[in-house]
């Protein structure tokens, strides 16, 4: 998908508390996933895009050869800002948008992501709680890589591991994993 232009925030979306991520942390974040540390976790991916906004995220992973992506977004100007990138993108057959609170997913018949971008409003408390919503839904794959951004480093619940961690300006870039039960 490149070239595509994302659908704007700007001054018409007011009533939008977006935050998107950077052009800088994407790529920068793309790189780090991409760089072999982590084997190869985008292609084939199902990416589960928590706290989704725009959908900047899921979408570049679509576009690197993710397989599916789900995304869960509460705010009505973000939902329409993400439907309308999905058909920019024309991707409307390999995602899902979810409408609701990531803090209280209710279980999934889908598959569970191997690939999760979470970007929750900062200094808010609301990552860790959407990562055991979204982890006893059955959202969440045993193994799966978690690419959680946040203003600080973060603790993450228990059965999820930091295994990196990287500063870009004023955006942390915590990368966990989420263990399997008793691991």
């Amino acid at each position: 998908m490149r070239g595509l232009k994302l659908a704007a925030v700007g001054k018409r979306r007011s009533g939008s508390q977006l935050r998107p991520t950077t052009d800088r942390v994407r790529e920068s974040l793309f790189n780090l996933l991409l760089g072999g540390r982590f084997g190869d976790p985008v292609t084939g991916a199902q990416v589960l895009d928590l706290f989704a906004g725009t959908g900047a995220l899921g979408l570049e992973a679509l576009s690197r050869g993710a397989t599916f992506a789900t995304f869960v977004e509460k705010g009505r100007t973000a939902s329409k800002i993400l439907q309308e990138n999905i058909a920019r993108a024309s991707v409307e057959e390999e995602t899902r948008l979810v409408r609701g609170d990531v803090t209280r997913l209710l279980p999934t018949t889908g598959e569970p992501a191997t690939l999760v971008f979470l970007d929750p409003p900062f200094r808010r408390e609301l990552g860790g709680l959407a990562l055991i919503a979204a982890r006893s839904g059955g959202w969440i794959a045993d193994g799966a890589l978690i690419a959680w951004e946040e203003a600080d480093e973060v603790a993450p619940p228990q059965g999820i591991a930091r295994i990196d961690f990287r500063r870009y300006g004023d955006v942390c870039l915590n990368i966990c994993r989420m263990e399997a039960p008793g691991a």
